[in-house]
């Protein structure tokens, strides 16, 4: 990746970085003094170049701009002072980002996933405020201070997202920082959802958005250092505080559909698939999948080293027909439904040197839903 001034700021929860799979309690505090401005400085510092580096959101991104207007008209007044304004970065990345000043800056890539829909956006743009709102940069910046002073260790002020090169520290240094900076991410996701109920933008477009870039994404090994929680981690924490944003969105826009951003999204939750052996001594795949919102039915795609990143390049799956795939359509009825793919249907396609690697979720439109690993299969 490229390093460039805004690795400085506060990452979003849509970098495609690194995932870890488990938040430990950390007990590094997480209050920002009143006199603490050093955030507010290295922002002011930053701008200019930031500005450069960027375009306003107008034209094509204009419904971005505008998503972030509502956003921001419910943020609660504060004694800081905010300079609001959503940016841009044409460079085609998939990520988004904020400085402590309440800048937001999205990169080409993610805009152009986001498109029309005032969901994706609300979902993208309301953790980044959070994180402004929150001082996530100052309580980073803190924390890092707090684990130099009780260790010793030399930790450099850097990209929150990012374990920086340039540390010197030990690995129970990193493993706290990557705790509570992982909290941080799952505290943005909280606040950023009720702020997205509170301006009409129903909750259920965050899990669409995490799910479309674990879809995305490269997979990513899971480490103790990681800054950014895992998708599936994610869903994990999420649960609690989404239900109750679900309610506030319900109570304020009751009539879903004449909400700002309308009705909600199809949103799949996929569990891990399942090897399981029959009595004939064959096997097959288990998908354990939940649908929100689904009218119709959606179709359970398996794919062999499928190239994630060509495939996924506007959040589509191209066409059925190929000779490496396998296809079922379930409507997803009950609250836990179970897709199964016998072993002899993948065993009939199989070419020597073929591996089954990924599963998708898709709808009629091919849009993905949601994807997930495919565990080793059998041999026979």
């Amino acid at each position: 990746m490229r390093i460039e001034p805004h690795r400085l700021l506060v990452r979003s929860a849509v970098a495609l970085l690194f995932c870890c799979c488990g938040l430990a309690s950390q007990q590094i505090p997480s209050d920002v003094p009143t006199n603490f401005k050093l955030d507010m400085k290295t922002a002011a510092r930053l701008r200019p170049q930031l500005m450069a580096q960027s375009v306003a959101a107008v034209g094509r991104y204009t419904r971005g701009r505008l998503v972030f207007e509502r956003l921001v008209a419910q943020v609660p007044v504060s004694e800081i002072k905010f300079s609001w304004e959503l940016r841009i970065v044409e460079d085609d990345q998939v990520n988004a980002y904020s400085s402590p000043d309440g800048s937001v800056y999205v990169e080409s890539g993610l805009a152009r996933l986001a498109g029309s829909s005032a969901g994706l956006w609300a979902a993208i743009l309301s953790h980044e405020i959070a994180h402004a709102v929150r001082r996530d940069w100052a309580r980073r910046y803190l924390a890092q201070r707090e684990l130099e002073n009780g260790t010793g260790a030399a930790i450099v002020l850097g990209d929150p997202g990012l374990p920086s090169a340039a540390w010197s520290t030990s690995e129970s240094a990193s493993a706290d920082l990557g705790r509570f900076c992982r909290q941080m991410e799952v505290d943005a996701d909280r606040e950023g959802l009720m702020l997205m109920a509170r301006a009409g933008y129903h909750p259920d477009f965050v899990p669409a958005l995490h799910h479309l870039l674990h879809a995305y994404g490269p997979v990513s090994n899971a480490s103790l250092y990681a800054m950014h929680p895992c998708w599936e981690q994610r869903d994990r924490e999420m649960s609690g505080f989404y239900a109750e944003a679900r309610i506030a969105f319900g109570h304020r826009w009751p009539a879903w559909y004449a909400s700002p951003g309308g009705n909600p999204p199809v949103v799949v939750f996929a569990d891990p698939p399942m090897i399981k052996r029959t009595r004939s001594k064959s096997w097959q795949i288990h998908i354990p999948m939940r649908c929100e919102n689904l009218v119709g039915a959606v179709e359970v795609v398996l794919r062999a080293e499928s190239g994630r990143e060509q495939i996924m390049r506007h959040g589509q799956l191209d066409g059925e027909g190929r000779e490496d795939e396998v296809r079922q359509l379930t409507g997803c009825t009950s609250p836990t439904t179970t897709v199964v793919f016998a072993g002899e249907d993948l065993q009939s396609k199989s070419r020597p040197g073929m591996h089954w690697t990924d599963l998708y979720v898709i709808d009629a439109r091919g849009a993905v839903l949601a994807r997930a690993n495919l565990p080793k299969l059998p041999a026979n």
